[in-house]
C-alpha cells in the first residue's frame, strides 16, 4: 500500500494518479512548482526502481516537464530528485523564469514559501490536471 511522505502530504495539493506516480503541486506560488512521486513504498532512489518503472518514470517526467514548458512557458526548466530531507523517491519539476525570486539560483532555502491564495490553487490545479487528463481528487491541506 502505498503511503504519500508526511512533508510532502503537508506541503503539496494531489493532482491525480499516472500510471506509476503521484502528481502533485507544490504550494508554493513562488513557482510553477510539480512532483512527481512512484507509487511503491520503501524507494528512495531511482537506481532501486524496477527497469520498466524507471522507464515509466521518465515518460511521466517527460510528460509533466512538456505540460510545464506548454502552460508556463519558462526560461528554464528544473527537474531534481534530491531527497535530503525526505527520503521518499519524488521528482521536484519546477518552471523557472528569470524574474524569479530565486534566479539563478536553486529554489531550495532561497525565499520562504508562498502558499497560494485558495481561488488561485484551485486554478492552477485545475489547469495542471486538465493539461495531464487527470481526473479531479481531493487537494491535501
Amino acid at each position: 500500500m502505498f503511503t504519500l511522505h508526511p512533508q510532502l502530504a503537508k506541503d503539496c495539493f494531489i493532482l491525480g494518479d499516472l500510471p506509476l506516480c503521484r502528481a502533485l503541486l507544490m504550494n508554493d506560488a513562488n513557482y510553477p512548482w510539480c512532483i512527481l512521486v512512484p507509487r511503491q513504498d520503501n524507494i528512495r532512489e531511482i537506481h532501486e526502481l524496477a527497469q520498466a518503472d524507471q522507464a515509466q518514470l521518465l515518460a511521466e517526467s517527460t510528460r509533466l516537464a512538456r505540460t510545464l514548458t506548454s502552460l508556463f512557458r519558462p526560461d528554464k526548466l528544473n527537474i531534481a530528485a534530491l531527497g535530503n530531507l525526505v527520503p521518499q523517491l519524488h521528482l521536484h519539476h519546477i518552471a523557472r523564469f528569470t524574474t524569479d525570486p530565486a534566479w539563478p539560483r536553486p529554489v531550495w532555502g532561497q525565499h520562504p514559501a508562498r502558499p497560494y491564495p485558495a481561488g488561485a490553487a484551485a486554478a492552477r490545479r485545475a489547469a495542471l490536471q486538465a493539461a495531464l487528463g487527470l481526473a479531479n481528487l481531493p487537494s491535501v491541506s
